[in-house]
């Protein structure tokens, strides 16, 4: 793994136009925000008293401002063209928005302090993948082997959190998140515009705008959107209770950590690989198994919770549900949109799948796990399957390897 990574180190720096470590460091550090919230952030707010209702609603406030943010800040940035601003304010703001968390003192609050901080967060990442795309230029290739960074910074974050929790008090988790958001806003002043990038003409938005609204009007264009919508649904029970189930099962906070940074590790792998996976069965294909693979592992995770062996074949299906379907479907919006409508195209990506999706999927989670664990982790089967059968009809006739 390590002479992979090194290799994509040499040919990335062999290019002076992509700062391989710049952009790979500010990965590292969002998701190693992403791997202290998801599977820790539940457990923290039941150790203050949560209810699951309540615990659904404040994961859902997460994704509810997915929803709204991206688009504005992706139409802004496609206006202006000053996306590594929007980046630097947005980490900055969201920095300052989170100090909140620790002056709350009731569920509104806290919901309101999310919605707060992460209306900013949210600015980030869907803006930062375009930079990333602008700096690859024509080695849009190299994505999966800069992205994979952010993937290790999930796993650091969740091992030594874990320990650090067991060791300590998972009441440390605000201050965690507090650095790691200081360390993302420091990153992003690292990183320059790439000369590829543009600033859009006034005269050209409107028409912009028309080609974008067509745009969404192909079939397959929709098919993925709506597909990607039931398959982040399908994680709602995973990203809000998996680590309260496991917990209730008597595992530790290190061997939760673990089994996420495990997931995550077979994400790694995956995006390694995905160069040459995506030549060798292609994207329509591997779409499909994300979805498929979901179905089955949200419906055998409350069946197998018991035993350690299976939950650890399980999340090796990570690779899949999330890894190859976020790298497919990166590829699939940068062919979908042009160049002046690509950060709305990528905002869109993210508001309707990690927004609307994440936060419906842990909002009816939040009720269903009152009913029983197993019914909240088969209703995702049934989303993710709903997914696959979408895609399978609207993507199958479509060219789009």
């Amino acid at each position: 793994m390590l002479d992979g990574q090194n290799s994509a180190g040499e040919s990335a720096g062999a290019s002076n136009r992509i700062p391989y470590w710049r952009l790979s460091i500010f990965y590292f550090f969002y998701f190693a925000v992403l791997g202290a919230l998801v599977p820790f952030w539940s457990l923290y707010l039941q150790s203050i008293d949560y209810s699951a209702q309540e615990i659904g609603y404040v994961m859902a406030a997460l994704a509810i401002s997915r929803i709204v943010a991206p688009n504005i800040w992706g139409w802004l940035a496609d206006k202006t063209g000053q996306r590594l601003r929007i980046i630097r304010w947005g980490s900055c703001l969201a920095v300052l928005c989170f100090l909140g968390v620790f002056w709350q003192k009731s569920f509104a609050a806290m919901f309101a302090v999310v919605i707060a901080y992460s209306f900013f967060w949210n600015a980030v990442l869907a803006q930062f993948e375009v930079v990333t795309l602008d700096h690859l230029n024509e080695e849009p290739e190299q994505y999966s082997r800069i992205r994979l960074w952010g993937s290790v910074g999930f796993i650091v974050a969740v091992v030594l959190l874990g320990a650090l929790f067991d060791a300590f008090s998972i009441a440390l988790l605000p201050l965690a998140l507090l650095v790691l958001l200081l360390a993302i806003w420091v990153s992003s002043l690292t990183v320059s515009e790439a000369e590829t990038s543009h600033h859009v003409a006034h005269g050209d938005q409107s028409a912009g705008e028309s080609r974008f609204t067509d745009i969404l009007k192909r079939r397959e264009v929709w098919v993925f959107f709506v597909a990607s919508f039931f398959l982040q649904i399908s994680h709602g029970a995973h990203y809000t209770f998996f680590s309260v189930l496991l917990e209730e099962q008597g595992y530790s906070s290190m061997v939760i950590g673990g089994l996420w940074a495990l997931g995550v590790l077979a994400e790694i792998i995956l995006f390694m690989y995905m160069p040459a996976l995506l030549r060798l069965f292609g994207a329509r294909l591997l779409f499909w198994a994300a979805l498929f693979s979901a179905a089955v592992r949200w419906l055998l995770t409350p069946l197998l919770v018991d035993f350690f062996i299976a939950l650890f074949l399980l999340q090796w299906l990570h690779a899949l549900t999330f890894g190859a379907a976020h790298a497919v479907s990166i590829e699939w919006v940068r062919r979908f949109f042009p160049s002046s409508s690509h950060g709305q195209g990528q905002a869109l990506y993210t508001a309707l799948s990690f927004g609307a999706g994440g936060a419906l999927g842990a909002i009816l989670c939040g009720y269903l796990w009152e009913i029983s664990a197993f019914w909240c982790f088969a209703f995702c089967a049934i989303a993710a399957f709903l997914g696959f059968v979408l895609s399978f009809w609207g993507m199958r006739k479509a060219k789009l390897d």
